[in-house]
C-alpha cells in the first residue's frame, strides 16, 4: 500500500490523467516493478492507478488506430464542483464540446477541445 495521499478533489484542478495502452497486463507489471504503482481493474478495457503523485488510468486502445478512430494521447482530467456550470463556461470561452456529459463508474464527465486542439475532460461525482 502506498503511503502517498490520494488526490483531493479541488474545483477546476488537474485531478486525473488517462493514457492509452495496448496491453493492460504488461502495463501493470511494468509500472508496479519500476515505480511501485497500485492498480484496480475496471472491466476488460480499463485499469486505474494510484501512488504516482496524481491518480490516473490506462484505457485499452488498438495498437494501430483506424482512420475513423485515431490513437488518443494522454487525457488530462479536471475536477469540477459544478459540472453543468463548467460545461457552460467551456462553451462560452470557445471550447468545443466533443463528448457531451455521460456517466461512468464514480460520476459524470464531458470532453472538450481547447483552443489548441488538445482534448481534455472534466468530471464530477
Amino acid at each position: 500500500m502506498s503511503d502517498q495521499p490520494r488526490s483531493v478533489n479541488v474545483h477546476h484542478s488537474i485531478n486525473y490523467i488517462e493514457l492509452p495502452a495496448t496491453d493492460l497486463s504488461a502495463t501493470k507489471d511494468f509500472f508496479r516493478a519500476v515505480f511501485g504503482w497500485e492498480f484496480q481493474d475496471w472491466g476488460p478495457a480499463y485499469i486505474s492507478f494510484s501512488g504516482a503523485g496524481v491518480d490516473g488510468g490506462f484505457e485499452l486502445s488498438p495498437p494501430t488506430p483506424s482512420p475513423s478512430a485515431p490513437q488518443r494521447g494522454v487525457l488530462v482530467v479536471l475536477y469540477s464542483d459544478n459540472l453543468p456550470a463548467t460545461l457552460e463556461s467551456v462553451g462560452h470561452a470557445g471550447g468545443e464540446i466533443i463528448r457531451p456529459t455521460y456517466e461512468f463508474p464514480g460520476g459524470r464527465r464531458f470532453h472538450f477541445l481547447d483552443p489548441n486542439g488538445n482534448e481534455l475532460a472534466v468530471w464530477s461525482p
